[in-house]
């Protein structure tokens, strides 16, 4: 199992802020809007990390991968710079949809009183 520790690591967090697509303002309804956000930074640390590996900077311990490589790179590690950021909108728009709804609540009971 250890193996598959860091790809079940970028499956776990797809899979806890899944719920969160309801909460906020539609992260995956907005696959334009998600991808022009997500893409470009994407692929500037994507060139980063081949350079790194390409350039023995660093690798990537065989006992926590899968051992399913693109290229030089572990598919994992090429996974967690689309899903850290997905989850991270996600998160966020959940958050900020939240507090939202609170901050009309707290300015519907001022009116109220």
């Amino acid at each position: 199992m250890e193996r598959y520790e860091y790809l079940l690591l970028m499956v776990g967090c797809l899979i806890l802020t899944a719920p969160l697509e309801i909460l906020g303002a539609g992260v995956y309804r907005q696959a334009r809007r998600t991808a022009a956000a997500i893409i470009p930074v994407a692929l500037v640390f994507i060139g980063w990390d081949l350079i790194a590996i390409a350039g023995d900077v660093w690798s990537y311990n065989p006992r926590f991968v899968s051992g399913i490589d693109i290229g030089i790179m572990p598919v994992e590690e090429l996974m967690f710079f689309f899903v850290v950021p997905l989850c991270g909108l996600l998160t966020y728009s959940a958050v900020s949809t939240i507090l939202g709804w609170m901050s009309r609540r707290r300015s519907e009971h001022r009116v109220s009183r």
